[in-house]
């Protein structure tokens, strides 16, 4: 019988098997969303709070592009682990966070690298409680663990979406997708002001508190998800916490720049890899009720907050893409860890 190696599998398939021999151990099934939720039980409590928990370990072979100072992978440690609070509706309150650090870093770098950390904390209010620190041979990893508060009724799950629903976003897509591919497979001028604010999408990412809260308080989303993975995993993952439920997106409804489309002639790079498989892009997806979308977008304008109607819910776990009078069936579902070859 073949051994198997972890990139034979995958990363899906390695959180399949995790989930199984949980089962297999406990009973329990483990919650399948961006961040994690329990039940504080306290007694009297009529609101049912709950804790929610995330972490998203950061490693620089992989998540981090040379050009990216030490300042920006701080920073990006955070990010990342926050914007699947954010998604939930839930406010980031505390981080402990564990650095595995190898031992001929320059002090002058461990600074910049820790204050990303403690200004983009200072940003977005929240406590810095302290971690553990560790050696490696030559890796950076970062490896926060955030925590937020919530109400179970008000908190946005993955599970939850119905047929018809408007699948919305709060961000453009196919930035990240030039970004990387500048950076990374040196296609296009790194110094090209053109592209500033794709390669900045890439080396600077940012993410919105404003969305996820607006419609938590106001109990308008009935689902969503946090697209660091990608448009396309993204909705591949909503499929899969929805049984018989699928999307069917218009490519002309999902907001890109300009250059975005003229990149991808320039260098022969299909637009929809560009728009659906950049990743690392941190923008929120959200399921609305079409009855309650004015209502959603009119409360979140009022904040300069953002959301543009994309798609659509369907009665079938599949997504389609309709491009030039054409639905096709998404199969793409862009990067994954262990089983991918890296190009970004």
């Amino acid at each position: 019988m073949k051994r198997l190696t972890l990139k034979e599998l995958g990363e899906s398939k390695i959180i399949e098997i995790i989930e199984q021999l949980i089962f297999e151990k406990t009973g329990e099934k483990i919650q399948n969303d961006d961040a994690f939720f329990m039940n504080l039980k306290i007694k009297g409590n009529l609101n049912q709070n709950y804790v929610v928990i995330n972490t998203d370990m950061l490693v620089s072979t992989s998540d981090i592009p040379q050009q990216m100072t030490p300042f920006h992978i701080g920073r990006k440690s955070i990010i990342m682990n926050i914007s699947d609070l954010l998604v939930k509706g839930i406010t980031p309150v505390a981080v402990i966070i564990s650095l595995g650090l190898p031992n001929d870093m320059l002090l002058t770098d461990f600074k910049e690298l820790m204050k990303g950390i403690i200004e983009t904390c200072k940003k977005f209010n929240l406590k810095y409680l302290g971690g553990d620190l560790n050696e490696t041979k030559e890796e950076i990893i970062i490896n926060p663990t955030v925590f937020g508060f919530g109400q179970k009724n008000k908190i946005i799950y993955r599970k939850g979406m119905k047929v018809e629903d408007l699948l919305c976003i709060n961000g453009c897509f196919g930035l990240t997708g030039v970004g990387f591919n500048i950076i990374l497979n040196k296609f296009g001028d790194f110094s090209n002001l053109k592209y500033k604010k794709a390669i900045d999408s890439v080396l600077n990412p940012s993410v919105s508190k404003i969305e996820g809260k607006i419609l938590a308080e106001n109990k308008l989303a009935t689902s969503s998800i946090d697209s660091s993975d990608g448009l396309a995993k993204s909705l591949k993952e909503l499929t899969k916490a929805n049984n018989n439920f699928g999307f069917e997106i218009n490519l002309n409804d999902v907001p890109t720049e300009n250059f975005v489309k003229e990149y991808s002639e320039k260098f022969n790079i299909p637009f929809e890899k560009l728009i659906f498989n950049g990743g690392e892009e941190f923008i929120h997806l959200f399921t609305i009720d079409p009855n309650n979308f004015n209502k959603a977008a009119k409360l979140i304008k009022e904040k300069n907050g953002y959301l543009i109607p994309i798609g659509k819910v369907i009665a079938e776990n599949k997504i389609y893409i309709i491009k030039d009078d054409k639905r096709n069936v998404l199969k793409d579902f862009g990067y994954e860890h262990f089983i991918t070859v890296h190009d970004k």
